[in-house]
């Protein structure tokens, strides 16, 4: 699960080894461990964790990875929420590498699924296969093209920019969102653990909006929405629009209402925080919807005004980003 205080991730794993193109660096750690599939949420635990934070207020849920599309059982959760909406659930969304979305957009949309982000960190298929360790570039914008003809109003593609990789795509990927209804969103790049991470790949937000104005001079800021992370650009005239999440230069703590529960039923108050919390281990003991409730409220009462800098943050334990859900 991801949770904004009004917002639920729910965080599946599928095989984590199963590269996820929200990829921190193309020196990619492959040593990622599985999770056993015991330790992992089941879709009952699932379920009742959803059902629990909408009932507490929280109106827009999203299903990330690992890989949501492998799980078995992904239309079945994806239609038990559905079911949530006539409690004031809003928005169901679902974040993926794209690989396997061709064949399972369309009964996605059918099942209830409202909101779409594909991870794809460069158009050029060689870096892709170079990042991923695996072809697959095609069956990725595939799935984006097959998903807007299934239904989906915008398809948002996330894509963690990096100096040295993908910087000189910044203007390809906005040239996208001329003729097609992608929401384009440029991720700073983030330390996490196994990504080998540095500040000489981070792209600074303002560095990319200055890149990307050499090409698009006339691009406009839009207004932001209450609680969004991503600031919101548009060139005039386009389909679609482009955004930046400036995690590391220009935080956006203060607004920010997300909470995570990870695949193994972890519950993480910040993206950047190690403090953890098992609502698997409670259900499993026979807690209550209220002792849950107040596990969630203590864990919230504990989260920092903002996370750290850069540099703490590299030397902070933590999950790596495949482990905890984009």
């Amino acid at each position: 699960l991801q949770i904004y205080h009004r917002h639920v991730f729910v965080k599946n794993n599928g095989l984590q080894h199963f590269s996820s193109y929200v990829l921190s660096s193309a020196e990619h750690n492959s040593s990622v461990s599985l999770t056993p599939s015991k330790s992992l949420l089941t879709s009952t635990e699932i379920s009742r964790l959803a059902r629990a934070f909408v009932s507490w207020g929280v109106r827009k849920v999203r299903l990330t990875g690992g890989e949501p599309l492998l799980r078995a059982d992904l239309l079945d959760i994806v239609a038990g929420l559905n079911e949530l909406r006539s409690q004031g659930l809003q928005s169901i969304g679902i974040t993926t590498n794209g690989i396997l979305l061709q064949r399972q957009a369309r009964a996605l949309r059918q099942a209830g699924l409202d909101a779409l982000n594909v991870s794809c960190d460069t158009l050029v298929p060689g870096k892709f296969e170079l990042v991923t360790r695996r072809r697959g570039w095609d069956r990725v914008w595939s799935g984006v093209r097959h998903a807007l003809d299934s239904g989906f109003p915008i398809v948002k593609i996330n894509c963690v920019a990096m100096r040295g990789f993908n910087d000189d795509e910044l203007v390809d990927f906005v040239r996208l969102t001329l003729d097609h209804a992608y929401d384009v969103r440029f991720i700073e790049y983030m330390p996490f653990d196994g990504n080998r991470w540095s500040t000489r790949k981070m792209l600074p937000y303002a560095e990319m909006l200055d890149r990307i104005r050499v090409e698009f001079p006339n691009i406009e800021r839009l207004p932001d929405e209450p609680n969004h992370v991503s600031k919101a650009w548009k060139v005039p005239g386009a389909r679609g629009r482009v955004g930046f999440i400036s995690s590391m230069t220009q935080h956006f703590c203060a607004v920010c209402n997300r909470v995570r529960v990870t695949a193994d039923g972890n519950f993480k108050v910040c993206l950047h925080g190690g403090s953890e919390v098992s609502l698997r281990d409670a259900i499993r003991s026979g807690a209550t919807d209220d002792e849950l409730k107040q596990i969630v409220s203590d864990s919230l009462q504990r989260k920092k005004a903002q996370h750290a800098g850069m540099e703490t943050l590299s030397k902070l334990k933590n999950r790596p980003m495949i482990l905890i859900g984009g």
